[in-house]
């Protein structure tokens, strides 16, 4: 008994992810996933990995889900999985598809690949309903800070920490960044006439950090660097200062303020206080009614069973012999 459990634990968990029914296509197997870059991964923060067979007929479907910490995280892994050709798709807002029918796409904690049939966008969401432990948070806003003119399709890389800082622009230190002050950094490739250029953006809790930060990015060799609130933008040995100088122009800061908007109930109609005051006296004067005549059917009732020719006991006072 202990031994057919012991065989059943792992299908149970291998099958976390990926559901008996995607669509119209059965589920024929389930594998986990063993990545490379574990180190970059695990600073990305997954937590699972999970593969799936599907078939319906000669329709088939390899699956691939990847599932991390938070929304930053998938975010931070679609940039750095999708392929430098890959095209936008219309099965979601992070989604791309390239050749030989690779689809690629982030929801919330997820990153998911699709390679076979493609699926329909109804069936993504059924998938969105089932499956295990999603969640939506806000995608980093910082991504959106960095320029468009010039720059490279899919060459956007999101830093998190020291790991992916030594992969996609090793020219700055950890210590230079900050992680430790809660610095997370948008990079990509822009193209000039000069040459291309990598523009790196740190974001940092408060401008004060970033200034701070600013005098230690200055330090390296041959960077350029300016600071834009709470940003700090860096281009590591530029082939033209001129260009690196336009590129950097175009890193802006712009604050929003959101204001929570008080929305009026019903309390704050003077005519509704007035209506439910009303409501209630009639609520208080129907009560005193109806506990008025059920005293006094009772005190008539008692009075009917009781000894005839007995009445009540009554003290007097006889206050009027004083």
């Amino acid at each position: 008994m202990r031994f057919v459990l012991a065989m059943l634990v792992p299908a149970v968990v291998l099958a976390g992810i990926w559901p008996e029914d995607f669509g119209p296509l059965k589920r024929l197997s389930v594998a986990r996933v063993t990545v490379t870059d574990a180190a970059l991964w695990d600073e990305y923060g997954l937590q699972q990995a999970e593969r799936a067979e599907y078939a319906s007929g000669k329709e088939k479907l390899t699956a691939t889900a990847y599932r991390f910490q938070d929304s930053t995280g998938a975010f931070a892994a679609f940039q750095w999985q999708r392929p430098a050709e890959a095209k936008e798709s219309t099965l979601g807002k992070l989604a791309v598809e390239s050749a030989g029918g690779n689809i690629l796409l982030a929801q919330g904690n997820y990153l998911l690949f699709f390679n076979g049939r493609r699926p329909a966008p109804a069936d993504l969401g059924a998938l969105f309903q089932t499956i295990p432990k999603l969640e939506n948070s806000p995608l980093p806003s910082l991504a959106a800070y960095l320029p468009k003119p010039g720059l490279v399709p899919n060459s956007e890389r999101y830093i998190l920490g020291p790991v992916s800082l030594e992969k996609f622009d090793h020219g700055i230190s950890p210590s230079t960044a900050g992680f430790h002050k809660g610095a997370e950094a948008q990079l990509g490739t822009f193209r000039t006439p000069a040459g291309d250029l990598t523009l790196a953006i740190f974001s940092y809790p408060t401008p004060q950090i970033a200034r701070d930060r600013l005098e230690d990015f200055q330090r390296i060799s041959g960077a350029m660097a300016k600071r834009a609130g709470p940003f700090v933008a860096a281009i590591l040995a530029p082939a033209s200062a001129d260009e690196a100088e336009k590129l950097l122009a175009l890193v802006r800061y712009e604050p929003t303020v959101t204001m929570s908007e008080y929305v009026p109930t019903r309390r704050d109609n003077i005519g509704h206080l007035v209506v439910t005051a009303f409501e209630l006296s009639g609520i208080l004067l129907g009560f005193c009614l109806v506990a008025g005549l059920a005293f006094g059917g009772f005190r008539a009732f008692f009075q009917h069973k009781g000894p005839r020719g007995q009445d009540e006991a009554m003290i007097s006072l006889h206050l009027g012999d004083r």
